[in-house]
């Protein structure tokens, strides 16, 4: 039976400190419950009591029933002084109400002497004491020993006092943590099984990729016995990053045969990682190994050749066990089946052998060319397919719409945004105001729809993101429209790609509609008379 290793994953805490990383409460949320579906075992959340964001995704993780992970509020120590049942920080942390908590305190000298300003005794107590309150309050406590290794190797007697007074106190998990990541492999190795010695407690890993090494010495540090892994996905994080655990969970359970995750699962890895990109409005690192695009591209002749006779000749594994795919440049070999494995994964048929395959393959690939990308806008996938094999209702007919915003001189901006649409033989004309054009587009689109379809009030514009894809081009250049619609707790995403933001935003508005009333099986109401509304109001 294999070793089984904790993934703790940081992606929501350390992960929003790297350079154009930021989630909203609903994205760190929406993000928490893939990684529990993925089978991660811990999701660090935040740092409650530092930020109002925060905080909004604690009290969500509240109300949801995680099938699998264990959500983590992190902090740190009780301040100098402080007595564990008055600090601020381990009040926030019991008042998260997570099962666990993610605790750090210093091991390095030189900043207990000159960060802290405290004795080496008395930074002692502050573990021990601190770990002791949470423990008695039931938690779980993930014990970070904050620069760990540089600490050590200024001085390893202290270092290890640190650990053992975690220890004694209760510390469920001891992780070294290599924060500046500075920390070669072979140190790694070393270190960890010195500590081993010393420490009873099970020992984790938090390492950084200062040196590009935070992959490498996650690896060294369970190979040389350590049962627990921190990172984030994509390796997001501050500097340089942390640990990618893209790389490292399948160089773990598909090399070295630990357990990381349930087995099933690995098929999501790239999944996982295109979705947190996309929330995180970041430009997925095609060359990441593993789960980027360019993984398993081939464009070499020779290269190609061989792979087409024998796959593994120029690759290390199948492509498919980690759920991307090959690629043969200007020749994509697999497009129906990534197709019917998408189309699986959300749940609905999809035939690739029909006549109808290669007209969506064809069209999926022109779309993707054009900037589309549908990791994080399933509805928008899922409509053209069914578009594409005429199981998708019209529900309603654009006949136009425009669009206009005022400036006075005072500096107050207006939008107004007028749609006619038609629904069956009946003809509807709307106006409306909004905060900007397309909130006023989408509260133009709502009431026009309204006559026919009720059901849309109860839909939210829950998030709205832009992308520009070709920079260079300045104004001119074209954006993805990402939106996601809520209703009634269940979220789904849409995509549009112009080179205009609005004709952009009407793509990805309009496809959250339809594929709502698809969904809903929804059947137009009759209207006694054709009615013309032209009243501005305010979304």
């Amino acid at each position: 039976m294999s070793k089984s290793i904790q993934i703790f994953d940081t992606t929501l805490r350390d992960g929003t400190q790297g350079e154009k990383v930021s989630f909203s409460a609903e994205d760190k949320f929406r993000i928490a419950k893939r990684l529990d579906e993925f089978g991660i075992d811990y999701i660090e959340g935040g740092w409650p009591g530092s930020n109002p964001k925060d905080m909004a995704f604690f009290d969500k993780a509240k109300e949801h029933t995680f099938a699998h992970a264990k959500i983590v509020a992190f902090g740190s120590t009780c301040r100098a002084g402080n007595k564990p049942e008055e600090d601020p920080n381990l009040k926030a942390l019991i008042d998260a109400d997570t099962p666990a908590v993610s605790l750090f305190g210093k091991t390095w000298l030189l900043h207990v002497k000159e960060a802290l300003n405290i004795t080496p005794e008395e930074n002692l107590e502050l573990i021990s004491g601190s770990i002791s309150y949470l423990k008695s309050h039931g938690k779980e406590v993930i014990y970070d020993a904050e620069h760990f290794f540089d600490g050590y190797k200024d001085s390893a007697e202290y270092a290890l006092k640190t650990l053992q007074a975690a220890e004694s106190a209760g510390a469920d998990v001891v992780v070294l943590c290599d924060t500046n990541g500075g920390t070669m492999p072979h140190e790694v190795t070393a270190i960890v099984q010195e500590v081993r010695c010393k420490i009873d407690a099970p020992i984790g890993i938090h390492s950084h990729n200062d040196c590009e090494l935070g992959v490498a010495n996650a690896v060294a540090a369970v190979e040389a016995g350590a049962v627990h892994v921190q990172g984030t996905i994509n390796g997001y994080g501050e500097r340089c990053g942390n640990a990618n655990l893209c790389s490292v969970i399948p160089n773990l359970q598909l090399k070295l045969g630990y357990s990381c995750i349930p087995e099933d699962q690995t098929k999501h890895l790239a999944t996982i990682s295109k979705y947190v990109s996309e929330l995180a409005n970041l430009t997925p690192d095609n060359k990441q190994p593993y789960v980027g695009k360019s993984a398993f591209a081939h464009k070499g002749g020779v290269h190609v050749s061989a792979v087409m006779k024998n796959e593994q000749t120029y690759e290390h594994i199948k492509p498919d066990l980690v759920g991307n795919s090959r690629r043969v440049l200007l020749s994509d070999l697999s497009g129906k089946s990534n197709i019917s494995y998408k189309s699986e994964e959300l749940g609905f048929d999809f035939d690739k052998t029909s006549k109808e395959g290669s007209e969506i393959v064809n069209e999926l690939k022109r779309l993707e060319n054009d900037g589309y990308q549908f990791e994080a806008a399933e509805a928008s996938f899922e409509l053209l397919v069914k578009q594409k094999t005429n199981k998708a209702p019209e529900f309603f007919h654009l006949e136009g719409f425009r669009v206009i915003m005022e400036r006075n001189a005072d500096g107050v901006s207006r939008s107004e945004a007028t749609i006619k649409v038609r629904v069956n033989d009946q003809i509807e004309l709307c106006a409306a105001e909004g905060n900007g054009p397309v909130n006023a587009l989408d509260a133009a689109l709502r009431r026009a729809l309204c006559e026919f379809y009720p059901e849309i009030s109860t839909v939210q514009l829950q998030d709205y993101k832009v992308r520009v894809l070709n920079e260079k081009d300045g104004t001119g250049a074209k954006v993805r429209v990402l939106i996601d619609s809520v209703q009634d707790g269940s979220s789904w995403g849409t995509v549009g790609v112009s080179e205009n933001i609005i004709d952009a935003s009407w793509k990805a508005l309009s496809e959250g509609i339809i594929y709502f009333l698809m969904n809903k099986n929804s059947k137009p109401q009759q209207k006694t008379s054709i009615k013309t509304s032209l009243e501005g109001s305010t979304a």
